[in-house]
């Protein structure tokens, strides 16, 4: 962690543990105040995870296009090269876009043997593992964006056979570019296919990660606030 910049003063590492920490001690000093407001930034946050939902769906189902795609091509002795690769990254984008949303559904394993005891040890224990998930998820946010920034330093690309449009690596480039050069930038690139770089598909690792620690600093502030943990199952009969 010392390699952390600071961020407007302060190190990285206060940002994302220190101060989400002691908000979620405050929670328990001012639960009906803090309750009021919080409240329009909850339906926000559902939003946002739901949408995170309907975007792993999106490509669970690109999944199914790629697959049926490649069979075509193979019946029909049409080359179709970085199918397999592409089915790859979009099982990736699957996966972590849909981590939030699982968890805001009930749809993650959780033993909860141990929180059956009683009331109390059950919400102090319940406020602990997430705690420790929020901490964790964190941790794991903060890597997982550092693996995709040192992919884009390096210019890693990929080793198979999938290549997109140079224009697309330019688009997906724009937020690192001053605003002003996004014109000239867009209108340099051509359409030329290159191998796909690494960090592209890492962005969607990168951002389901970022989705699921907030997620969880979500999930803890409610529980301290509300009482109860806003995670529960859907039935499925």
């Amino acid at each position: 962690m010392r390699d952390w910049s600071p961020v407007l003063g302060l190190p990285l590492w206060v940002w994302l543990f220190v101060l989400p920490l002691l908000f979620g001690v405050l929670c328990f000093f001012a639960k009906e105040p803090l309750e009021r407001r919080m409240r329009p930034l909850w339906r926000f946050l559902d939003g946002v995870y739901f949408a995170s939902g309907a975007i792993a769906a999106f490509f669970m189902c690109t999944i199914l296009l790629l697959i049926v795609a490649q069979m075509v091509a193979r019946w029909t002795g049409v080359a179709l090269p970085g199918t397999t690769e592409f089915a790859g990254y979009a099982m990736a984008a699957t996966s972590f876009f849909a981590l939030s949303h699982a968890l805001t559904r009930g749809a993650h394993i959780r033993v909860s043997i141990v929180l059956n005891w009683n009331r109390f040890t059950s919400r102090w224990l319940d406020i602990f593992a997430v705690t420790g998930a929020a901490i964790i998820a964190t941790y794991f946010a903060r890597y997982a964006v550092k693996t995709t920034q040192f992919s884009e330093m390096l210019n890693d690309r990929t080793q198979g056979q999938d290549k997109i449009p140079e224009w697309v690596v330019t688009f997906l480039s724009l937020p690192k570019t001053p605003i002003g050069e996004w014109g000239s930038a867009m209108g340099n690139a051509s359409s030329e296919l290159v191998f796909t770089p690494v960090w592209i598909p890492q962005l969607a690792m990168s951002a389901g990660a970022i989705l699921l620690a907030i997620a969880l600093w979500d999930t803890l502030y409610r529980t301290i606030i509300t009482g109860k943990n806003p995670i529960v199952s859907e039935a499925v009969e």
